[in-house]
């Protein structure tokens, strides 16, 4: 088997995904090259890492390529030699299928799961998750399915910091009667959420069962506040935003309705719980999958 190469860029978690983005965009671009994009430490889920791999030694055009993939100063680019690999699979390892609750999310070079009773939803291997946010979009799947089997009914659904709308989706499975709304602070998403939209056979719009897509920083968006309150909102943020949005999911949130958090740690755990109990919630269920928690939490009823 031939030698491959793989050519590495480390860089934001948004620039990365403005990279992928600009790749899917670019009519001309060599199919030789395969990138994707991930996580470097679960532990630091903003940094990121961009690969390009190759069947071949990567030309110094090729790293033009590459490099103008990135809207602003693109960083340095690695080369390294990756002898008697398969480098197609190789481009694939850190997006293995996630199984969890009622779903199975894969890339399209996976195979759908055929187990009755599972929903397939499909996202783009340029769109890799990396290991902590397997675990975190793993246990908000879990806890969601979960609710759920629970009986719990939601007329309004909300996902805050949805990425590539994925959890948006598993909500709108499960509540497909909804009024949903996804928003996230990064405008690139807008386009990754219509493509995978269309890919898993959901309807953007604003009607019940379909998402409605905005760009907030947030609860600070007026669509956003004028279809809530919600009976179900999702957050898998970080433990720092989350804190900080805790009196404003209060405002959004139904009487007693629910609220799942994820991308904390387990030991920012308290911190995030404290903030949601001096805001009203009190703790429903918690998952803990690796270093990552999951909360399910609900907001009291007042008198």
């Amino acid at each position: 088997m031939a030698n491959s190469w793989k050519v590495t860029g480390l860089a934001k978690k948004p620039a990365v995904q403005q990279a992928l983005l600009a790749h899917e965009d670019a009519w001309d671009w060599d199919h030789e090259i395969v990138l994707s994009g991930c996580e470097i430490d679960e532990k630091k889920p903003q940094d990121w890492k961009l690969e390009a791999w190759l069947s071949r030694k990567p030309t110094k055009q090729d790293r033009v390529a590459i490099a103008a993939l990135f809207s602003g100063k693109a960083p340095a680019l690695t080369t390294e030699s990756l002898p008697d690999q398969d480098w197609l699979t190789l481009s694939q390892q850190g997006v293995e299928p996630i199984s969890a609750g009622r779903f199975y999310v894969h890339t399209p070079h996976h195979l759908p799961s055929s187990q009755p009773g599972i929903t397939n939803l499909t996202i783009p291997a340029s769109q890799a998750f990396g290991t902590g946010q397997h675990q975190t979009t793993a246990g908000c799947l879990e806890m969601l399915s979960l609710m759920k089997r629970s009986g719990i009914h939601a007329r309004s659904i909300a996902d805050i910091g949805t990425g590539t709308g994925l959890l948006a989706f598993a909500a709108m499975e499960l509540w497909p009667a909804a009024l949903a709304t996804a928003s996230d602070i990064d405008p690139v998403c807008t386009g990754v959420i219509i493509d995978n939209a269309e890919t898993n056979g959901f309807d953007m719009g604003h009607r019940r069962g379909q998402l409605s897509m905005v760009i907030a920083d947030g609860m600070d968006d007026p669509l956003l506040q004028s279809r809530g309150p919600y009976d179900v909102l999702i957050a898998n943020i970080l433990a720092g935003p989350l804190v900080h949005l805790a009196p404003d999911f209060m405002d959004s949130i139904t009487e007693g309705g629910h609220l799942v958090l994820a991308g904390l740690l387990t030991t920012q755990e308290n911190a995030v719980r404290r903030a949601y109990r001096r805001a009203g919630f009190r703790l429903a269920k918690r998952l803990v999958n690796g270093d990552w928690s999951i909360l399910w939490l609900k907001k009291r009823i007042r008198y």
